[in-house]
């Protein structure tokens, strides 16, 4: 498979996650047709969780049956394990600081400051944003790094001759990330934040488009330290959107409803999974 042909399809692997974003269009959605969206995007992410840590072990993993077999030392493991925990901890705790960041009011410093954080903020284009729309933001990162990974499992897969690999990962990593979409939007339906196309492509760009850079860096050489790096920043940022989401969950109440949408979210996260599992990847 030519460069630009993995490009060309990696890139549309990417995108599909367009195809749930309009949901967010939706006039006035019905309270438990909100709670409902909420409750899927929740299931899907934590799938995303575990699917984001399983592949981010891997490198670990095979570490330590090195080390079992005497075939290696403990530097590898040790480093490795450095990184996926040092992932995590950014991807998570660092979102707190980012969302104080976004939050502050800079009034309380001097007129000096004001000017510097309305400038910050519209550099950073988030100046007016609701916190639905800035939970929405965040969400889009987590899946992002997430699909900067599969991006890089595609270009690797190409680069090394794996055809029937790359092409299967490809409809995989589409079917799967057509769904991710309704994550991003979830908390908008929530709030009934009615976004513009603009921002709903905006988001799809940054949910959807790292697939494309991955399958870039991925084709030009393979690196299981920035695979760990860039796949824990991801399940720290998706846990940090979870346990925000279940916050959003508890004001509204209905158990039942909420459990029944985590268990659709996690059986379309798991079935749409299931095609790059027959895969071998």
């Amino acid at each position: 498979m030519s460069e630009a042909r993995t490009l060309i399809l990696g890139a549309i692997a990417g995108m599909t996650i367009l195809f749930g974003l309009p949901v967010g269009r939706l006039r006035r959605p019905m309270p438990g047709l909100r709670q409902f969206l909420n409750a899927v995007a929740i299931g899907i992410l934590v799938f995303l969780i575990w699917d984001v840590l399983s592949h981010a072990y891997a490198p670990i993993d095979a570490a330590l049956s090195n080390l079992h077999d005497h075939k290696a030392g403990m530097w590898p493991v040790m480093g490795y394990g450095a990184l996926f925990f040092a992932g995590i901890g950014v991807g998570l705790v660092g979102l707190v600081y980012y969302e104080r960041f976004l939050a502050r009011r800079p009034e309380r410093f001097g007129p000096g400051a004001m000017a510097a954080g309305e400038l910050t903020a519209r550099r950073w284009g988030v100046a007016g944003w609701s916190p639905a729309r800035r939970l929405s933001l965040l969400i889009a990162v987590g899946i992002g790094l997430h699909n900067f990974g599969e991006g890089l499992a595609i270009g690797t897969s190409a680069a090394r001759g794996e055809i029937s690999l790359a092409t299967l990962l490809i409809i995989g990593f589409a079917l799967h990330n057509a769904t991710e979409g309704f994550g991003i939007v979830a908390p908008l339906a929530a709030e009934s934040d009615r976004p513009s196309w603009g921002f709903l492509a905006a988001m799809g760009l940054i949910g959807g488009g790292p697939t494309f850079l991955g399958t870039l860096v991925g084709h030009q050489f393979t690196s299981d330290a920035l695979s760990v790096v860039f796949l824990t920043l991801a399940a720290g940022s998706i846990l940090y959107v979870v346990i925000q989401l279940l916050g959003v969950a508890r004001k509204v109440g209905r158990a039942e409803l909420l459990m029944w949408g985590v268990f659709v979210g996690l059986v379309a996260g798991f079935v749409t999974d299931m095609v790059v599992s027959a895969a071998g990847a």
